[in-house]
């Protein structure tokens, strides 16, 4: 029988330039480490997309296999698939890379127990952890006492610190130009992934640009028509542009994890009184939400506000979310600051250091004068005195019927 290692490290090459400052990354795995001293947790185990690449620069792409990051207040190790060669060990700037192999079942719990074995209590993600994992995960550590790590963290993310925020501001410029490129691409009977196309190629050629240290990776844009624009997230078809078609721009950059977008209603050649009439509703509350954002308002009062200018209207059963949303670490099949929300359910008050969403979205359904979806979209940075805009593209009736 041939035996073969449950575990190995691989410091294959340099680690490489990252995407922040070491004292960045410090930063955030001190205010992690007083937390864990403070609740007096002894270990914590990462698990997810999002804190991985928070607190180590890492995103791992999980393609069936687990993924880790123990940190203790002498130790930091990412936890890798061996399939991932020594990249992992390149891009942790602060600590080791334990490789888990293929040859016997579960050796990523292996390698959780060999780094934490013997601790008594263990901050894990609950929001991140299946019911499978979190069985065996209590296996290979028993005794242990899984407590949530994940509220915890999440509070600490919402809080950008200088170079987060001059990284979303790039990835704000970079949507723009990919929204350009999006407009410029715009004709009847071009199909809606041609369009696609000229926004994403835009945006990773000004990525590598502005980033030629980085690692180019899942940046996309969804451009919708006609009836398309009825949901958020519908993705890329076929289906051709026609003349009064509404249309919904909507470009996603990322830049090392970090999701930054810019989302707007546009028509092609012309729109009907009725659409005109919608999309200046919706321009109006978005108009009015971005006065709203500023330090000291509380999410579910904007919320409340903006809902009685739709309600005015007598179109408020036609919103379909919430009025915006944070961003960092997070992309559209991973991460997610549940706490700063423009949504009824979330008290969270705004401060200085987070950055947020305004993005009000109406869906009149197919057969009703105006249907389609309308949706617009700007990230604000809260300041001591105010919020500023770093979206530059503009919106409404005036800029975005798009003619040939």
């Amino acid at each position: 029988m041939i035996t073969m290692p449950k575990n190995l490290t691989l410091p294959n090459g340099s680690k490489v330039k990252p995407t922040f400052s070491k004292a960045e990354l410090e930063r955030r795995l001190n205010r992690l480490r007083q937390h864990m001293a403070e609740q007096q947790i002894d270990a914590v185990l990462f698990t997810s997309y999002h804190n991985i690449n928070y607190y180590s620069d890492f995103v791992y792409c999980r393609f069936g296999r687990d993924y880790g990051l123990v940190v203790t207040q002498e130790g930091y190790t990412t936890i890798t698939a061996n399939i991932d060669g020594g990249q992992p060990y390149r891009r942790n700037q602060l600590g080791d890379n334990l490789i888990y192999t293929d040859w016997h079942k579960d050796n990523f719990y292996h390698s959780v127990m060999q780094l934490i074995g013997g601790r008594a209590r263990v901050g894990v993600e609950y929001d991140h952890l299946t019911l499978q994992n979190q069985q065996k995960l209590q296996a290979a550590l028993p005794g242990a006492e899984l407590v949530d790590i994940g509220i915890a963290t999440m509070k600490m993310r919402m809080l950008k610190s200088a170079e987060e925020i001059e990284l979303i501001r790039q990835g704000a410029r970079i949507a723009d130009v990919g929204g350009a490129a999006i407009r410029d691409a715009i004709a009847v009977g071009v199909p809606e992934y041609e369009v696609a196309l000229a926004g994403t190629q835009a945006m990773v050629r000004e990525i590598a640009r502005t980033f030629p240290h980085g690692e180019l990776m899942d940046t996309w844009v969804w451009f919708q028509s006609g009836i398309n624009t009825d949901g958020a997230h519908n993705p890329v078809t076929s289906r051709k542009v026609q003349a009064g078609d509404i249309l919904s721009l909507n470009t996603f950059p990322m830049i090392a994890g970090y999701y930054t977008a810019l989302e707007r209603t546009l028509f092609a050649e012309h729109a009907s009184d009725r659409h005109l009439e919608l999309w200046e509703i919706n321009c109006k509350v978005h108009r009015r939400g971005l006065e709203l954002i500023r330090p000291g308002a509380r999410c579910c009062d904007i919320a409340a506000e903006l809902n009685e200018i739709f309600a005015q209207h007598d179109v408020l059963q036609y919103r379909t979310f919430g009025y915006g949303h944070s961003f960092g670490t997070l992309s559209h099949y991973y991460g997610r600051e549940a706490g700063l929300e423009l949504r009824e359910d979330i008290d969270t008050v705004l401060e200085p250091g987070m950055v947020v969403s305004m993005e009000p979205m109406l869906m009149i359904p197919e057969g009703r004068p105006g249907a389609g979806g309308y949706r617009e979209h700007d990230i604000l940075v809260v300041g001591e005195g105010g919020a500023e805009n770093i979206t530059r593209f503009p919106f409404g009736p005036e800029y975005n019927i798009v003619r040939g």
